[in-house]
């Protein structure tokens, strides 16, 4: 076979899923093989903020799937990779910049509090570590807060890492073999309709599973291999500042985010969400919108997330923004991932959907993929996630 290759697990996708998926993968004893169409993080991964969150999200099975990673990346931000693979003796929690800040949470009024109080009573029963912050305390968190706000919940477990560069370290971390620039343009399948390997524009990869870590594009490789699955983009803006001393502290955001993630609207959704960065910038979110794949700038959404940002943090209206990027959240109707094995063709995995919560939720994805690739009993229930919940249609 021409230009071909052969594994145990093609991995079809190379942002933070997809790495995390090939690791896990690797380190259970498989050989994999990583393709993308174009760089490592070259998609959604390349555009998020490396959010690392549970405080965001309702009692069920997505927060499960949110502290299992948040334990995973806190073990391997403290590995320390051998210097033959990575070039360095740094903990790999260094090389990627992961920062266990916290999170906090404010509410403008009564009524907002109220309701954050009450997600947190369900999140606390879940395993969540949410401490209640009094209006008097907030500037004890982040000095630079704006005065008047009601109170807020500070969450210990959150973190965040630098997308791009976790990625990256965590496919060098893999050894899997790398495949960049090659187009996936089909799911070969055999006589028993099995996946036996993907076919790219650069010849087969074979391989008797395949993951699905295509992120937004989901949707496209679950067709390819004759299966529906109705993944759309969520399209989000993010602004980056100059860089500036660290005058906020935790990942800061307001109560309404939560129920904008949530949210099943198509119409725009803005709610102001501001953290720093090691590196010195901060970065400015959080907006939702489904509008397809179009990346034109829009001005009224980014003088949105400016006002927003600078209602909670009146000192940045006197800070300039660089520059704003936009990328395509992987969005399913009922906001869960699907992860797991396929029963519609046997040897096909999926592990995309995660929305905007692809870069926390990668480490206990490619866990479990792993663990099902494996025939592992996986570490948590996969069946809110099973690829087939959706009522079938046609493969588009």
């Amino acid at each position: 076979m021409t230009n071909g290759s052969s594994g145990d697990v093609v991995v079809v996708g190379a942002g933070m899923v997809g790495a995390a998926c090939a690791l896990y993968a690797a380190r259970a004893g498989l050989d994999v093989i990583l393709v993308d169409r174009g760089p490592v993080a070259g998609g959604t991964t390349g555009a998020g903020e490396g959010n690392l969150l549970v405080s965001d999200k309702e009692p069920g099975p997505e927060l499960r799937l949110a502290l299992l990673s948040g334990r995973l990346w806190r073990e391997l931000a403290e590995e320390v990779p051998s210097a033959e693979r990575l070039g360095t003796a740094e903990a790999l929690g260094a090389a990627f910049e992961y920062e266990p800040k916290g999170g906090l949470v404010v509410a403008s009024g009564p009524a907002e509090l109220a309701a954050l109080t009450g997600l947190a009573v369900g999140q606390r029963a879940a395993g969540v570590t949410a401490v209640p912050v009094g209006a008097s305390e907030l500037h004890d968190l982040e000095p630079y807060l704006a005065p008047g706000l009601a109170g807020g919940m500070l969450y210990p477990q959150d973190a965040q890492v630098m997308p791009t560069l976790a990625a990256a370290h965590l496919v060098r971390a893999s050894g899997a073999r790398l495949e960049t620039g090659r187009t996936v343009t089909g799911v070969l399948r055999g006589p028993d309709g099995a996946v036996r390997g993907v076919r790219t524009d650069r010849g087969d990869l074979l391989a008797p599973a395949v993951v699905n870590a295509a992120g937004t594009w989901g949707g496209e490789i679950a067709a390819l291999a004759g299966v529906r699955l109705p993944v759309l983009p969520r399209r989000g803006f993010v602004l980056v500042t100059e860089p500036l001393p660290r005058r906020v502290r935790h990942k800061v955001y307001a109560a309404d985010y939560v129920a904008d993630v949530a949210s099943d609207s198509a119409a725009l959704q803005t709610s102001p969400v501001v953290e720093g960065t090691a590196a010195g910038p901060v970065l400015i979110g959080a907006s939702r919108e489904r509008v397809g794949f179009d990346r034109s700038f829009s001005l009224p959404v980014v003088r949105a997330l400016a006002a927003g940002a600078t209602r909670l943090f009146p000192f940045l209206a006197d800070v300039r923004v660089l520059r704003t990027y936009l990328g395509f959240r992987p969005y399913l109707p009922d906001h869960l991932p699907a992860l797991g094995p396929d029963p519609r063709v046997p040897g096909l995995f999926h592990a995309c959907g995660h929305e905007g919560a692809g870069i926390g939720l990668a480490t206990g994805t490619g866990l479990l993929i792993a663990q099902a690739l494996t025939g592992k009993i996986p570490e948590l229930d996969l069946f809110p996630f099973r690829p087939d919940r959706f009522a079938e249609e046609t493969a588009p």
